[in-house]
């Protein structure tokens, strides 16, 4: 079977670095499914707006391995435990595609504006479904090692006036709070650089506290 892309999507994240590893984690994030001309239809989207949330079905655009792996290194373990592929939601799969379920913010003619996505810029869509709750929603169930490997998020501490620099800072805090880095780094001394938008983010984490040092603009 070959599928095509229906749409791409539109987020401030030009690369990797920094997306959230799970929609929903950045709820205030703005991001854009923006569909080709020859999906542009308003009767395809007929009836969306009754829906709160959307199922989005995506492509690991960004992966340069294409090689099958069994055990993957979920970041929730730390980098160093090892769990089934299929056990795990890592971008590393046989076909490379992802499922994230995101807030149906705004419907225009050939776009659907969504909150809280963990997709880059330019990331292919190859489908939507709306969410339904009574079949998509189980409360209380299981979650494997998510379980018992619980997360916190990082204290955020921004440079004076960076509301100023920043059209909308909570997406931005949201979104350092998850702690973009890899999970095996933890030098507090070392800087790390993260595109946002038209931004460079320059930051490090003390403990459980990231600090942004400067707030850099890219046309500068």
């Amino acid at each position: 079977m070959e599928i095509n892309p229906i749409a791409y999507f539109r987020s401030p994240f030009p690369e990797k670095f920094g997306v959230p590893r799970q929609a929903g984690l950045a709820p205030g994030l703005v991001g854009r499914v923006v569909f080709e001309p020859a999906y542009r239809s308003p009767d395809a989207l007929r009836g969306l707006d009754g829906f709160d949330y959307l199922w989005l079905i995506w492509g690991f655009s960004a992966n340069s391995d294409s090689s099958f792996k069994a055990t993957v290194r979920p970041p929730r373990l730390g980098g160093n435990a090892r769990v089934g592929v299929f056990a795990s939601r890592s971008p590393f799969r046989p076909n490379a595609l992802g499922l994230s379920s995101v807030r149906i913010k705004a419907i225009g003619p050939d776009y659907i504006e969504v909150l809280g996505a963990d997709l880059m810029d330019g990331t292919p869509i190859y489908d939507i479904k709306p969410y339904v709750e009574y079949a998509d929603s189980h409360p209380g169930v299981r979650s494997g090692f998510v379980d018992s490997n619980l997360w916190e998020p990082l204290e955020v501490i921004f440079p004076a006036g960076a509301e100023n620099r920043v059209e909308d800072l909570e997406p931005l805090r949201d979104v350092l709070s998850l702690d973009p880095r890899p999970s095996y780094h933890d030098d507090p001394s070392k800087e790390y650089t993260m595109a946002y938008g038209p931004h460079e983010i320059r930051f490090r984490v003390e403990g459980k506290v990231l600090i942004v040092n400067e707030i850099l603009d890219f046309d500068k």
